[in-house]
């Protein structure tokens, strides 16, 4: 029988049994080294109130609260959100990780 990933689509690696977590979207039970795991910062107001609140604070220089959230989803989930892409026979040989976004800096430096 041929395979179709070298893993096996899992990052399981000589451990019998892995604990099974529900996906945030469809909460399909996965296993927890097959799900896509992400970790989300966020703050706590959208974008739009957040000039409104800091106008209305007591406090000068309050700093918002963010929510840190561990998001994960099952395969078909994450590529139905193109969290992950379907690749090719030939570029799921490649197994150096994608290249992360760098965030901009709001005060630019001189």
């Amino acid at each position: 029988m041929t395979i179709k990933r070298r893993n096996h689509g899992r990052n399981k690696k000589g451990r019998g049994h892995v604990a099974s977590i529900r996906c945030n979207n469809c909460s399909k039970m996965c296993p927890k080294d097959k799900a896509c795991k992400r970790f989300v910062v966020r703050n706590m107001v959208e974008q739009a109130a957040v000039r409104d609140l800091s106008e209305a604070s007591a406090i000068p220089g309050y700093q918002i609260p963010k929510m840190y959230l561990k998001i994960a989803h099952c395969i078909a989930c994450a590529i139905h959100s193109r969290q992950v892409r379907v690749r090719s026979v030939e570029l799921r040989k490649v197994r150096t990780p994608p290249r992360k976004l760098k965030r901009v800096q709001q005060g630019g430096k001189k």
